[in-house]
């Protein structure tokens, strides 16, 4: 069922807590360099815009999730918990309304992928975030973002010799010897099947053509093939 957690907000009160969390997380993650940066959001929150329209959802919470959603992830930060602490206060102080603010912060705590067994989304707006936020991992963009985490992480683009890993717990999918390549089989070529939106799902098809495309060139061009 959709929730209006935005509803007793104005439009103009809405758009300048939307303004308010956009300078936040630009002045956070503009120099970001693993694929996590502003323009990451930019991109999530159009999709997200997208995905909402379609599926009924309240936009102001799927609006402000997107945003912030990365201001607390544990790869970007030194110190999470002291992270969320700064998060839980701005928002407490931007004027949010308290089930808007509880609803948010559920969103952002659910999204992350675990590589293994991790809480469903309650929500269809924490689906419609967590969707457009998957669907920027696959596709073109995605796969520019894989080499950048990967370039980040000083991983090598591939080694024939390190196999995908399955099953991980959290740890070993942050840690461990891994390659870019990997990454395809390890995360982003299951991401298609996790969509829980119906549009998402349609959006998802084709990006993911696009990576079975790239794969397969990709390989043909290691061995000399073409």
């Amino acid at each position: 069922m959709m929730q209006q957690d935005g509803k007793h907000l104005t439009r103009e009160q809405q758009e300048s807590i939307l303004l308010a969390a956009e300078a936040l997380v630009k002045e956070k993650l503009e120099r970001d360099s693993s694929g996590h940066d502003w323009w990451h959001i930019y991109r999530v929150v159009q999709t997200t815009k997208r995905i909402a329209a379609q599926e009924g959802a309240d936009a102001f919470v799927c609006e402000l999730a997107a945003l912030l959603h990365d201001v607390v992830d544990e790869k970007l930060n030194a110190d999470p918990a002291a992270a969320q602490r700064e998060l839980e206060a701005w928002l407490a102080a931007s004027g949010t309304p308290a089930a808007a603010v509880d609803h948010v912060l559920e969103i952002i705590s659910t999204m992350s992928f675990k590589g293994g067994a991790r809480p469903p989304m309650r929500t269809l707006e924490g689906q419609v975030v967590q969707d457009a936020d998957r669907l920027d991992a696959i596709g073109a963009v995605g796969i520019s973002r894989v080499f950048a985490y990967s370039g980040w992480k000083g991983r090598p683009i591939h080694d024939p010799s390190v196999t995908a890993r399955e099953h991980m717990t959290e740890a070993e999918y942050r840690a461990g010897n891994d390659t870019a390549i990997n990454h395809f089989y390890e995360k982003l070529l299951k991401l298609k099947e996790l969509m829980s939106t119906a549009y998402a799902r349609k959006l998802a098809e084709e990006r993911h053509r696009f990576m079975e495309q790239y794969l397969e060139q990709f390989y043909a061009e290691w061995e000399g093939e073409r």
